[in-house]
């Protein structure tokens, strides 16, 4: 559960070095009525792209170290670890820490106790990052409950709503793909952007195909030049069926994506950070990408968006821009 504190907690807190700043969330004691400290200008002034209507920084913040969703393979502790580091505060702090040096976009699934820390940090604290969220209620034949899953979020204020890839995989490789129009345009209907998440690359090719309509698109990107990569033998089976990786073909993803004139996030990037910040994003917007998904710990937060500034500032690639 949260920890009590007084509303209106920011407190600024400046390190001795500029690149190192970040916010701090303390209890403060102040007056409730009075108006919220604010925030300092962004360190590091990342490059923006639109998505929809939503001007989205080129990084964005993931949201599974935060849910303590990890993947880290066999390594279970890692589980427990994230959970006891990312506590409501440090979720909370995370938050400021990105704002801080320009990711203006958090993406994340939907965990109940999660939502409600993303609720208080931006009702009571004035937190003005922007949600793009991932319902996790079924898709079967039965669409209500993801309907009604979706309505709250708008309610909420979610800027953006896309399809979890972990139901568009499904419903692509069980030969369900009609689905995907229906749940984008149940998004569509509260006037917001609606995306389509995915790790298998057909399912992107299934939407380009079959003009799904989706806004923008949430897909696996990443190398194979780290040491628990894919086998050449093991690229036949399916991505789920070999854990330490989430993009079976690179290079022919971004041939297709070469295609797609919608916007596209990359996210695992780092391969659920087996490949180093610096290679992990050069390869994903050099290949494509218009926008980084990364998971980050709070104190990785200022060095990945510099690393990213610096990439974006002397950056070649064939895709044009496309947010």
């Amino acid at each position: 559960m949260l920890h009590k504190t007084d509303r209106r907690t920011f407190v600024k807190s400046a390190l001795a070095a500029p690149a190192a700043m970040a916010l701090s969330m303390q209890a403060s004691g102040q007056d409730p009525a009075a108006p919220a400290p604010q925030q300092a200008a962004p360190i590091a002034a990342l490059p923006q792209g639109r998505i929809g209507n939503l001007q989205v920084s080129r990084l964005l913040l993931g949201g599974n170290l935060l849910t303590h969703f990890t993947h880290s393979r066999d390594l279970k502790y890692v589980y427990n670890l994230a959970a006891h580091y990312n506590t409501d505060d440090k979720i909370i702090e995370t938050m400021a820490v990105a704002e801080q040096n320009g990711i203006n976009t958090l993406v994340i699934h939907t965990v109940p106790h999660v939502l409600d820390t993303l609720r208080k940090y931006r009702v009571e604290m004035g937190g003005k990052i922007q949600w793009i969220i991932c319902p996790t209620a079924p898709v079967g034949n039965d669409l209500s409950e993801y309907a009604r899953q979706v309505e709250a979020l708008v309610k909420d204020g979610c800027e953006a709503v896309y399809l979890w890839g972990v139901h568009s995989d499904k419903l692509v490789a069980e030969g369900r793909g009609e689905v995907l129009a229906r749940l984008v345009a149940l998004v569509k209907e509260h006037g917001i952007p609606s995306g389509v998440g995915a790790h298998d690359s057909n399912v992107i090719m299934y939407c380009e195909k079959n003009s799904v309509g989706a806004d923008f698109y949430i897909k696996t990107l990443h190398h194979h030049k780290y040491p628990t990569a894919p086998k050449p033998h093991e690229l036949t089976a399916a991505y789920a069926e070999i854990p330490g990786y989430w993009c079976r073909d690179p290079q022919e993803l971004s041939e297709f994506m070469a295609t797609v004139e919608k916007p596209w996030i990359a996210f695992k990037v780092m391969a659920a950070g087996a490949i180093e910040p610096a290679s992990a994003f050069q390869y994903a917007f050099k290949n494509g990408a218009d926008h980084v998904l990364a998971g980050m710990f709070d104190y990785e937060i200022a060095e990945d968006a510099k690393i990213a500034c610096d990439i974006l500032s002397n950056l070649e690639r064939t895709r044009p821009w496309r947010s």
